[in-house]
């Protein structure tokens, strides 16, 4: 499975949270971290962060699987100056034009394997490393624990006869939890940010957020936990599926105006930008001596153009109806109508309305496909006001008749 089609929301998915706005270390935001997706070890006392993450969902046919399971491992980074004898602990360590303090980082982790057969289980192994890094009067270290962890992957049939079946894949957190309940001692041994992609060949996921109807009840009865699985990839394609520990549409992606990863994907980013901006020039050194990434996206922030910030004050995506049939003609913006208020309306007021003059000053389509036309009453003083604020009335196109007088 190629993940170049998800590759880039999936990032955006295992870096949420890693690092909010001000951006510093010193932020109280910040000093309660690794909120999103957050696998503890096995054993971890408080029952709220669970040492397992599930997800089902409903896939048609299907000859072979693949998952990848990916995460961050939390990383103890710390710095050391060199006394003249030995290194020694230090809060801070100058490096050329900017600072290093110590922090946690995160490590980037990929286990990709390929199902053939059902059930089907994968013990995996990440070992503990020591990173030694020297710069000018002293040295970074960077430090990761082992991680142990294993990938079920089970599936049921669906009752009927569209050869569909229930997957179910299971992450679990094997690595032994830290002898006290601390939970930044718990942290260095977690799954962060944890999600799976999910690829099927030979065979088609369904949406579990507007599955067919045949498939409905199956799909309700989905378990996922800690996990919110999408279809993933372009719009055409059904063969790949996101299972994200944050809710999510189908084929979710990236905004093309975004110049880069602001790690709060819930965010504006035109927002965080504009704040970014507004840091003054001691915030933005404290920023870039807490993280690397920080400092590349403050790097990245300052070397915007005005074409680019304007990008991202707002796009259309798609340009809805100029017209709509009414009674053989076509009705636009401009068009003066007649309403008929029908029977389905609940408002006692619409009765008032019935042969009432109108101006209509959009057509527009709900998410059901429903067409609608926005008016503002022909004789009414306060038309301009309404218009002005965007406050209209609603009618369907046969609550209306053209009226050319």
């Amino acid at each position: 499975m190629n993940l170049d089609a998800v590759r880039e929301i999936a990032d955006a998915v295992l870096y949420e949270g890693y690092l909010l706005y001000p951006y510093r270390a010193s932020a109280v935001k910040n000093r309660s971290r690794w909120q999103f997706g957050v696998v503890m070890p096995d054993g971890y006392p408080d029952p709220s962060e669970r040492s397992y993450q599930r997800a089902e969902c409903v896939v048609e046919c299907g000859e072979a699987f693949t998952v990848a399971l990916r995460f961050l491992q939390v990383q103890a980074r710390t710095v050391e100056r060199w006394t003249g004898q030995r290194f020694e602990p230090t809060d801070a360590l100058d490096v050329d034009d900017t600072t290093v303090t110590a922090w946690d980082e995160a490590v980037e982790r990929e286990i990709t394997v390929e199902v053939t057969s059902l059930p089907y289980e994968h013990t995996f192994r990440v070992d503990a490393a020591v990173h030694v890094e020297p710069v000018g009067a002293g040295r970074i270290v960077r430090r990761h624990g082992d991680l142990t962890g294993t990938i079920t992957v089970t599936a049921d049939p669906v009752p009927g006869p569209w050869r569909a079946r229930r997957l179910r894949v299971h992450v679990t957190n094997l690595t032994p939890p830290p002898d006290n309940g601390d939970r930044a001692a718990a942290l260095a041994r977690a799954f962060v940010g944890c999600h799976t992609v999910l690829g099927v060949t030979g065979g088609a996921f369904l949406s579990m957020v507007d599955p067919p109807e045949w498939a409905a009840a199956e799909v309700a009865g989905c378990v996922n936990v800690g996990t919110w699985p999408v279809l993933a990839g372009p719009p055409s394609r059904r063969d790949l599926m996101l299972c994200a520990p944050i809710i999510l549409y189908d084929h979710p992606r990236i905004a093309p105006e975004s110049a880069g990863d602001l790690f709060d994907g819930t965010e504006i980013d035109e927002l965080l930008t504009l704040r970014t901006l507004t840091l003054s020039e001691a915030e933005k050194r404290e920023a870039r001596a807490t993280d690397p990434r920080i400092a590349a996206l403050l790097a990245r922030t300052e070397a915007l153009t005005p074409d680019q910030l304007g990008g991202m004050h707002g796009a259309i995506r798609e340009v809805g109806p100029d017209s709509v049939a009414v009674a053989g003609e076509q009705v636009r913006a401009g068009s003066r109508v007649r309403l008929r208020p029908g029977q389905r309306r609940t408002d006692a007021q619409d009765m008032f309305l019935t042969g009432r003059v109108a101006v209509v000053e959009a057509v527009l389509r709900d998410l059901d496909d429903t067409m609608y036309l926005a008016v503002t009453l022909a004789d009414d003083p306060g038309a301009d006001i309404q218009r002005n604020h965007g406050r209209f009335r609603y009618f369907r196109p046969d609550e209306v008749e053209p009226c050319h007088g």
